[in-house]
């Protein structure tokens, strides 16, 4: 019994930090995504650091996704 509440609470976590990592890259994006569209808009020369700037958010997911990872196989 006990066995098998601590692999659920184990897979509650890595599911909460998928989807919370996840929700706060949506938030960041947000707003950065569309300031760099803007920018794009006005100075076509803004391109590759305006992806750049758009891209770094994500980073937060991949280490969302590592951390549930862990969580499930350690």
């Amino acid at each position: 019994m006990i066995q098998a509440q601590q692999v659920g609470m184990k897979a509650i976590g890595a599911g909460l930090a998928v989807g919370l990592t996840g929700i706060g890259t949506g938030v960041a994006e947000m707003g950065i995504g569309a300031a760099a569209v803007g920018a794009i808009a006005e100075n076509k020369d803004f391109f590759g650091l305006g992806l750049l700037f758009t891209v770094i958010p994500e980073t937060i997911v991949i280490f969302g996704l590592v951390v549930g990872l862990l969580l499930l196989f350690l």
